[in-house]
């Protein structure tokens, strides 16, 4: 259970890494787009090659991977759509919309970001067969333009420094836990259960690319997050075919 959580951790840290880089250093636009749009890409290998895939092999092809993707998709949608209400949905804009936003709900949204992600960390480990490494990567750079962006925006709307790396950390220990929860609470699982939170995950994850990461990639770069997404997706097919 100590690997779930320090692997978690490892995943996580990029969030702090992420806060650290844009408070020293001036992250342009169009950089920062393309780094978003590059761990989209990242993400979405691996929820492809990863989490689906697995998830099919595991159920023998049984309806678990379908009606895993759709609640998973439905229980982030519900969520982010109830965040977005309280105030929470610039929390990822790099530009400041934060100041018109509810800071606990900025936290509250980021931290419902992170926790697919790194729930499926936990779920990696449950084969006996160690961390994949192609998972651990995706939400390593993933983790840190997301970070990046959302700093610089925090930033712009009045946040002091010191408070928003101790968001980070917070959220890095969340994340870390909800890595350890994927772990413990279902080691003993079906393979039609784990396939089923495998795909559950996986549609989360789809859905948060599509309503908050890549519509701030396209925002800050135009049409070049095509080619960035591509390359991060093929960076982790790759990675993910020397397990």
């Amino acid at each position: 259970m100590s690997a779930a959580f320090g692997w978690g951790l490892f995943g996580s840290s990029s969030l702090v890494l992420g806060g650290v880089l844009a408070l020293r250093f001036r992250i342009t636009g169009l950089l920062l787009g393309l780094i978003m749009a590059f761990g989209a890409g990242v993400l979405i290998s691996a929820v492809a090659y990863e989490l689906v895939e697995e998830a099919f092999e595991t159920s023998g092809g049984q309806g678990d991977v379908a009606l895993g993707l759709l609640t998973g998709a439905l229980v982030f949608f519900v969520g982010d759509t109830l965040i977005d209400r309280l105030g929470g949905s610039d929390r990822k804009r790099s530009t400041g919309e934060q100041a018109d936003g509810s800071p606990l709900a900025i936290v509250l949204g980021i931290v419902l970001d992170g926790i697919p992600e790194s729930v499926v960390i936990g779920l990696s480990l449950l084969g006996g067969a160690g961390v994949s490494v192609a998972v651990i990567v995706a939400v390593f750079l993933s983790n840190l333009p997301e970070a990046i962006a959302a700093t610089s925006g925090l930033a712009t709307s009045g946040w002091a420094r010191g408070r928003i790396l101790l968001l980070w950390v917070a959220v890095a220990l969340v994340s870390a836990l909800a890595s350890l929860a994927g772990y413990g609470l279902f080691g003993d699982a079906s393979p039609h259960t784990l396939a089923f939170l495998l795909a559950f995950a996986g549609g989360a994850v789809l859905t948060m690319l599509a309503d908050t990461m890549m519509p701030e990639a396209f925002k800050l770069s135009g049409k070049c997050v095509g080619l960035a997404t591509t390359l991060g997706f093929a960076v982790a097919f790759w990675v993910s075919s020397l397990e």
